[in-house]
């Protein structure tokens, strides 16, 4: 018995490669060098007519091009003056003219003026120094240092806040921290959602009481926004994901912060397990009113 094996041919997609110069069209690109090289001849016969004519000028018509010779070199001088006379420079066949009758041991002294661009300059200077003053400290045009500042202040609150606002949605239980504005905006969120679980100064009722130092799920900033965003569904607290944005929920985790060693009326007893608090600090703020703080035992 004898295989057969069919081998069908490979068809092989052969992609030209362009090299990065011409147009992969050898008739577009033979034009192209046809054109350049006729430009360039052309070129090459204006800058001769232009030297050819140049010369029998100068053989026809002589007069012409010594008086263009005449008004060049009266160009010139007329620069060269100017220039020595905004530098205060003098020729040295004039220094006879400006020396100083005074002689010390054959050493004369000229009497040279001051160069017009240091008049200029020392002219400018209280010309600019009586603008800067009347814009920046009598017409109240411009700002001074202390008005920046404050300017500058007000715009780089103006941006924190709306950098705060545009990443609060990015918050979550890994990466929220205890911030006082927010817990002040924390507390109409708790006093809206939570008063009827928690007593209206977290001193609990059906939960549990919120300013002691007892946790059943930890009581750390990241601890508090885990419960609320997800919730102890077994004891009856729903989930606040659906409801609160994750910013509303930093705001109310670092508002139940502050409730820390409040000692409302009334407080709940104790549940779960006792915890030290571990700020950086080893302070816990105290919502009483006064804005002291106490040391967490």
């Amino acid at each position: 018995m004898s295989l057969l094996l069919d081998t069908a041919p490979a068809t092989v997609e052969v992609i030209p490669s362009s090299s990065g110069f011409g147009t992969d069209n050898l008739y577009t690109d033979i034009l192209i060098i046809v054109l350049i090289v006729v430009m360039l001849a052309l070129l090459a016969s204006a800058l001769m007519v232009n030297r050819a004519m140049k010369s029998i000028i100068k053989i026809t018509m002589p007069e012409l091009v010594k008086e263009e010779e005449l008004k060049k070199l009266a160009n010139r001088g007329w620069l060269k003056r100017s220039w020595n006379k905004i530098m205060g420079i003098r020729p040295i066949s004039e220094e006879k003219d400006i020396v100083i009758d005074h002689e010390y041991d054959g050493i004369r002294e000229l009497d040279n003026p001051i160069p017009i661009w240091f008049n200029f300059l020392f002219y400018g200077t209280i010309f600019f120094g009586v603008v800067y003053l009347f814009i920046y400290q009598i017409s109240g045009i411009g700002m001074n240092q202390d008005q920046e500042y404050a300017h500058e202040m007000v715009v780089a609150e103006k941006e924190r806040q709306a950098y705060l606002a545009a990443s609060a949605s990015n918050v979550d239980e890994n990466t929220v921290e205890f911030e006082p504005d927010m817990a002040v905006e924390g507390k109409a969120i708790f006093a809206a959602n939570c008063v009827a679980c928690h007593g209206g100064n977290g001193e609990g009722g059906i939960g549990p009481n919120l300013t002691d130092k007892f946790w059943l799920h930890g009581g750390e900033i990241k601890d508090l926004f885990k419960t609320i965003k997800y919730g102890v569904p077994d004891k009856g607290m729903v989930p606040w994901e659906q409801t609160l944005s994750p910013a509303q929920i930093a705001q109310v985790a670092s508002y139940i912060v502050t409730l820390r060693d409040t000692h409302p009326a009334n407080p709940k007893e104790p549940q779960g397990e006792e915890v030290t608090y571990g700020n950086a600090e080893g302070t816990t703020k105290a919502n009483d009113g006064t804005g002291a703080e106490k040391k967490a035992e």
